[in-house]
């Protein structure tokens, strides 16, 4: 009866684990990865191309989908009355209302929807930024203009929710709230401004401040990150003048160290490997750093203009001694030595970007050798990175790309990989693809 017993134990624990493998649970994955474990995949496309299981609408945003179970979750924008009008250098006032949506997985139908009347007035108004974090049968949604919701992950049932602005006199980013909640632990971290509170950790269950730290005007758009080194937590805030290392209990400041990327769009977030972190935005700030325990980290080289990788809208992925990513400079996607910071390749075939299309995008997740890229012209790639160059082994158009950038349309949300699928959204519908092979 006993072997019975832990035999059963074992066989739940495994199917859970399995389970939680298959989940995306959050912006970049389970565990902030960029990579999916998952069996049964396709390893290239067949001719007649990839079987869409099912397209729903969706309204306007650049939030990536969440997966979870037999849920979807994602957070869209239903507009009422404005125009968008994406414009680099000004913002666009829109009415409307901010939408948490939940569909199954299965057929797209929707299981419940929760909304709040939502103002916009930011560059790029076309929806909220943030991934749903969904953690412990809650779902934790924050809006482009710093609306923090937390929702039972079931029914949409409210639960609680701050307002950044009205809470911590917070001064709403240009570009919009676009740093997706990180749950670790008890507490739900947020990037949030206003006096002293560029970081703040909330108790996941009840919404209390747990504590508040870092001042800045602006609080930028890197997502909180979490890291271990020499058996320490650390959680790094990047804000547009330093990056900083905090302690998750109680946000004493471990160390900071100025980077000081242009138009203050500290963006993707810290990539680590080993002992080093490798940092890179806007204008000349990419850089190679070597951690020191909880003392202040030394720079091993910094990148130069035309040389090294400098990202924006995607977070590049690293692989031994090569990271990999989109270039916001050139608009190529690239491959860079982190030895010395010199470029091994660089190429337009992945996003299949014009010579002068900035920010050219390409979303990266690694699936065992292959890498899928979701390109911005709605395309996803299935793929081979390596430090002599870049492999396609097939391609499919999932969406349209139905926002623009610089004239040019494009599609700017992460996918999410689960059940064996590619889970994408543009700003007029939701779509599964299966990848099963």
């Amino acid at each position: 009866m006993l072997l019975r017993f832990f035999s059963c134990a074992a066989l739940v624990l495994f199917s859970t684990a399995l389970a939680s493998a298959e989940d995306w649970s959050q912006w970049l994955g389970p565990d902030r990865s960029s990579v999916w474990d998952a069996e049964d995949i396709v390893e290239s496309f067949p001719q007649s191309g990839l079987k869409v299981e099912w397209r729903v609408p969706v309204g306007l945003g650049y939030s990536g989908p969440a997966v979870v179970d037999d849920k979807v979750y994602v957070l869209d924008y239903v507009k009422d009355s404005g125009e968008v009008v994406n414009n680099p250098g000004g913002t666009s006032k829109i009415e409307g209302k901010e939408r948490v949506l939940c569909v199954s997985a299965e057929n797209g139908k929707t299981i419940w929807e929760y909304d709040y009347s939502c103002p916009y007035d930011i560059s790029y108004a076309a929806g909220p930024r943030c991934t749903p974090t969904v953690a412990d049968g809650k779902v934790y949604a924050l809006g482009a203009e710093g609306n923090l919701t937390c929702l039972d992950a079931a029914t949409g049932k409210f639960i609680w929710s701050k307002d950044f602005k009205k809470e911590y006199q917070s001064k709403t980013p240009f570009w919009g709230h676009a740093a997706s909640p990180l749950v670790d632990g008890e507490a739900v971290y947020c990037l949030v401004g206003g006096p002293g509170s560029v970081a703040v950790a909330f108790d996941k269950n009840t919404g209390k401040e747990l504590w508040r730290a870092l001042d800045n005007d602006d609080i930028g758009y890197c997502p909180p990150t979490m890291i271990t080194h020499e058996g320490v937590k650390q959680l790094l805030i990047w804000h547009p003048k330093s990056l900083n290392s905090l302690n998750p209990e109680t946000g004493q400041v471990y160390w900071s160290l100025p980077l000081k990327p242009q138009y203050n769009m500290s963006v993707t977030v810290p990539r680590k490997q080993e002992d080093f972190l490798y940092v890179s935005g806007i204008g000349d700030e990419a850089a190679w750093i070597e951690l020191k325990g909880k003392a202040k980290p030394e720079i091993a080289w910094k990148g130069k203009t035309r040389e090294a990788l400098f990202c924006c809208n995607s977070t590049p992925f690293i692989v031994g001694d090569t990271i990999y990513g989109s270039d916001i400079q050139s608009g190529d996607f690239v491959a860079v030595s982190l030895k010395d910071g010199k470029r091994l390749w660089a190429s337009k075939e992945v996003t299949q970007a014009g010579r002068r299309d900035r920010h050219a995008t390409a979303f990266i997740v690694k699936h065992d050798d292959h890498f899928f890229l979701f390109t911005e012209k709605g395309d996803l790639v299935l793929a081979d990175l390596s430090p002599s160059g870049y492999k396609e082994i097939s391609r499919f158009h999932v969406l349209e790309p139905t926002n623009e950038a610089f004239g040019r349309p494009v599609v700017w949300s992460h996918p999410a990989f689960a059940n064996q699928s590619l889970f994408a959204r543009n700003d007029k519908e939701l779509v599964r693809v299966s990848l099963k092979k």
